[in-house]
């Protein structure tokens, strides 16, 4: 099959983490962009990013490139593209143009004259809800087209009905996990875990559970996709982890919830959770693991001066009965995470997450 160029994108930081999944999964070169990582790949290697990769907020596919310097220009290319080797005549079509530095200066109608474009080669129906979404980027008068392969975000994978305040993402837990070196053979306990994010992760990572598994993806609508086959990649082999992965939450709402998801996502039998307070933590038996959370930040939730205690008294149960764990903290608070009075460390890069910027703070308990 033809190789054409596969971008990965990421929550803006994570990259690095990215890219060495990507390697660690089979796929060849994986080089680091701002945003993402790229790779050259097929359409079966499109199917198995979307399907496995932890890291990923989506996919898209790189399916052309050229200059152009006015928008009657940019239509006629657009139209004599080969689009039906892509695209379905009767599946609903979205485009989206991005601009800068270029003669082509107005996103909106370049992206009048890109449907007109596409009504010519293909005629399939225009919808601001479809799936399948035409991506055009305009930049110093170069036309980049990639198809989003991906549909909804992939840090939705199809299990959780049921969200605590201010969620931790699926993709940066996995990422956050990772860079935690957490290999699916160490327990995680999670002290503030909400809807139990860092939890879930961690289970199905040791249980060898693809995360993809449970949902459908934006390429499915594609003429390129061939069911039989993608069939084929969505068989994997899973197995009961030898660790066990933990919970505890002082908000008995967040314990159901956490619990359901679990349930839904296949791994109740290897994750619990309990209803205490972070101050109230103590190690389960068994060998030092990872401690992992996402505590209030005051941005969000209430304010920020009465997390200095809960930060305080957190930091305090870890020093008195964690001590070998490994901890990681993330937070978007230099002072809060000092305030833990463990010798905490950010050895990795800064991450947007929901327009806040947050650091993962690490250090093993003494």
């Amino acid at each position: 099959m033809k190789k054409f160029e596969i971008f990965v994108v990421t929550a803006p930081g994570l990259e690095k983490p990215l890219a060495a999944e990507i390697a660690d999964a089979g796929f060849k070169k994986p080089k680091m962009m701002p945003g993402g990582v790229r790779f050259r790949g097929n359409w079966q290697d499109v199917w198995r990013a979307n399907l496995c990769l932890r890291g990923a907020v989506r996919v898209l596919a790189r399916i052309d490139n050229f200059q152009a310097m006015h928008l009657n220009q940019l239509e006629r290319l657009i139209a004599d593209m080969p689009w039906r080797q892509y695209l379905r005549t009767d599946v609903p079509l979205k485009v989206d143009v991005a601009t800068q530095k270029s003669k082509i200066y107005h996103a909106g109608a370049a992206k009048e004259r890109i449907e007109r474009g596409l009504a010519t080669a293909v005629g399939a129906p225009i919808s601001a809800e479809a799936d399948v979404v035409v991506k055009a980027r305009i930049d110093n008068n170069m036309v980049t087209l990639s198809l989003d392969t991906t549909g909804e975000s992939l840090h939705k994978r199809g299990h959780k009905a049921a969200v605590a305040k201010a969620p931790m993402r699926e993709n940066m837990a996995a990422m956050f996990l990772r860079q935690l070196g957490f290999d699916g053979s160490q327990p995680v306990y999670d002290p503030m875990c909400g809807s139990g994010t860092f939890v879930i992760e961690a289970a199905e990572i040791a249980a060898g559970l693809l995360p993809g598994r449970s949902r459908s993806f934006a390429f499915e609508q594609l003429a390129t996709f061939d069911a039989e086959a993608f069939a084929a990649l969505r068989v994997s082999e899973s197995h009961a982890p030898s660790a066990r992965f933990m919970g505890s939450d002082k908000d008995a709402g967040a314990i159901r919830m956490a619990g359901e998801n679990a349930s839904r996502a296949g791994v109740a039998d290897w994750a619990s959770f309990a209803q205490k307070s972070a101050g109230e933590i103590t190690a389960p038996d068994g060998p030092p693991g990872i401690v992992v959370v996402n505590p209030p930040y005051g941005a969000r939730i209430g304010d920020k001066k009465g997390l200095f205690a809960l930060y305080a008294s957190f930091g305090k149960a870890l020093t008195q009965h964690f001590s070998g764990w490994t901890v990681g903290i993330v937070t978007t608070d230099t002072g809060l995470a000092r305030a833990t009075g463990l010798p905490l460390e950010t050895p990795f890069a800064t991450v947007v997450h929901g327009g806040l910027k947050v650091q993962l703070y690490t250090c093993e308990v003494p």
